[in-house]
């Protein structure tokens, strides 16, 4: 996985490992938050997948999808990702996202932009998926915004943050019932305050994918708005 600090920044989180050790989310050892072996075991998704939702098909590849995008009326050109969301990988991301361990981003963007680099997903700008106003006050950030920022410093890609925002304040996707909740959830939530990226090969930038629902509206809304293409880049799929 690529690395590459500046001096001050590398002194500074060499100071915090010091002060406060790592421990391993998977197996608890000191040292690194996802310890080499923790790393071996995550599950990772292999293809042939889905070309448009990017889960793992049981069968050959299909180029018109998988069962569950039979029809696809979505406005999101296709998701991919490299990881499941189960095991290791999920107590990482609960632990960024709920519990303020905002010192795992640069470790997850890196395994994001090694999956990145090797799956040529295409795009000239990427864009975090925005979060409510009241859940950024009460979380203190957003998740996606973290992730998206250190992608961008790997992959030297520009970061465009407030200008597609979240208008509807819902519960999160995790915890809703089914995808009918999943898909109210988001409709008519976001709008784009600008034009910036109109024109734009946009990536949506996020955590984890259930159903699809809010990588698919953030992209209707992006191409109403004058984006060329959109396509989602999430560090984790449910299944």
């Amino acid at each position: 996985m690529v690395s590459v600090l500046p001096p001050v920044q590398y002194f500074k989180r060499l100071a915090l490992d010091l002060l406060f050790p790592r421990w391993c989310l998977g197996c608890g050892r000191e040292g690194e938050f996802i310890c080499g072996a923790c790393r071996q075991s995550l599950k990772v998704i292999i293809p042939p997948v889905c070309s448009r939702c990017g889960r793992p098909l049981l069968s050959g590849p299909a180029s018109d999808g998988c069962p569950g995008c039979a029809g696809w009326p979505g406005d999101i050109d296709g998701i991919r990702a490299p990881f499941l969301f189960e095991g290791v990988m999920r107590t990482a991301i609960h632990e960024l996202k709920y519990r303020n361990l905002k010192a795992l981003a640069p470790l997850l963007a890196g395994l994001l932009y090694d999956y990145f680099t090797a799956s040529h997903v295409p795009g000239d700008v990427l864009v975090p998926v925005p979060v409510h106003r009241h859940r950024l006050k009460e979380r203190g950030y957003n998740q996606s915004a973290l992730l998206a920022r250190e992608l961008g410093r790997l992959s030297g890609l520009p970061v465009v943050e407030n200008c597609l925002i979240r208008l509807k304040h819902a519960l999160p996707q995790a915890r809703s019932s089914g995808i009918e909740q999943r898909q109210s959830n988001v409709t008519g939530a976001f709008t784009c305050r600008d034009e910036r990226l109109r024109g734009k090969s946009v990536i949506l930038v996020d955590d984890v994918s259930t159903s699809g629902a809010t990588l698919n509206t953030c992209a209707g809304t992006l191409k109403a708005a004058g984006a060329a293409t959109v396509w989602g880049l999430v560090l984790t799929l449910e299944l």
